[in-house]
């Protein structure tokens, strides 16, 4: 039998393999391999496609006699998800929960420092695990911290002061403690807004447009606690959510007042204004002048705008009144935190004088 190779001259032990199989360029040999599988399936008939997934959803709803359409929210007549005892917005599952930015894989965010760390776990926020660094100095906050942890069985892990750098974040001031929380979960304004009426209180509200550091979010939401205010909105799209930093900044206080999020922000101060809500804009140039503003005594909404822009052009015109915070000319203008702090202190001041 012959040898399926022949050694070329020149080239010891080279040997020439013959192909098997059709070659390129073979005539059609591999037709059959060019020929299509039909039509590309609509999405709704892919199983893998989110269409597909949406529709095998929604027959298995009907096939079990369901009435609503899967994925509706439900309003609750109760009010909306003000978290557990203290408004926060962690694992309550009364209420309509209110739109919501897309998820990633990972939400969760990491709380650093004493103080709000302890409020979050006073406030029974459904955490997953505590951190503290290693040969951490104790005081009466880590002693409690350490207490409600144990009693709530949330995992405590012992962490070399890098490793909690790292988990913390670069530019965090951790104090030796960290809590990892689940993704806020805000509530509904109106609902909200229900709420607070039901409970027999003037409304106070704070809302924010346009401003996207979360700072000044955590400084307006501890100023609302501090001056009795209900809640605090912040617009879906182009604004700052609740994030660790917020956190930080609030020391603790959004741990007890709830942050609502809303999906259009001009149409849900037009909804407050019809349940009898005075919206308030503040700007430098307003026609009101801050002190002894006379309507402090109604249900009102403060809208604070941005720092460099201020208040936008539709939340402007929905505006009731632009009131304007006296300040010297050597300044050109306050910090968005710092004005909201002063108006609510005033609102508070004048309601208590009546």
């Amino acid at each position: 039998m012959k040898n399926q190779g022949s050694k070329k001259p020149g080239r010891p032990g080279a040997v020439r393999k013959i192909a098997r199989g059709p070659q390129v360029g073979s005539g059609g040999q591999g037709r059959q391999a060019l020929e299509g599988k039909g039509p590309t399936p609509k999405a709704e008939d892919r199983p893998y496609h989110p269409a597909g997934k949406r529709k095998a959803a929604k027959e298995r709803f009907v096939a079990a006699g369901g009435r609503r359409t899967p994925g509706a929210p439900q309003r609750s007549s109760a009010g909306g998800n003000t978290g557990g005892s203290g408004g926060s917005g962690y694992g309550s599952d009364s209420g309509e929960r209110g739109p919501r930015r897309p998820r990633q894989a990972d939400e969760s965010e990491i709380v650093t420092g004493r103080n709000s760390v302890v409020e979050a776990l006073r406030a029974k926020i459904p955490a997953t695990a505590l951190y503290m660094a290693a040969r951490l100095e104790m005081d009466e906050r880590v002693k409690e911290t350490l207490s409600l942890a144990n009693k709530a069985g949330i995992p405590i892990l012992e962490v070399m002061r890098p490793e909690l750098d790292r988990i913390a974040g670069r530019d965090s001031v951790h104090q030796g403690v960290a809590l990892k929380v689940p993704a806020y979960e805000y509530a509904h304004p109106v609902d909200l807004l229900e709420k607070t009426i039901s409970a027999g209180r003037v409304p106070l509200f704070v809302a924010l447009d346009g401003i996207t550091d979360p700072r000044n979010l955590g400084a307006i939401i501890r100023s609302t606690a501090a001056f009795g205010g209900d809640g605090v909105i912040v617009p879906q799209r182009r604004s700052v959510g609740m994030t660790a930093s917020a956190w930080k900044t609030s020391a603790g206080a959004a741990a007890r007042t709830p942050v609502a999020m809303a999906s259009n922000l001009t149409q849900t101060l037009k909804a407050f204004k019809e349940q009898g809500v005075f919206v308030l804009g503040l700007d430098g140039g307003g026609d009101v002048s801050l002190p002894g503003l006379s309507f402090a005594d109604r249900p009102v909404v403060i809208v604070v705008g941005s720092e460099g822009k201020g208040l936008s052009r539709l939340v402007t015109e929905t505006c009731d009144a632009i009131v304007s915070i006296p300040i010297t000319t050597a300044t050109e203008s306050l910090n968005a935190g710092i004005a909201a702090s002063v108006t609510l202190y005033e609102i508070a001041k004048l309601r208590a004088q009546k």
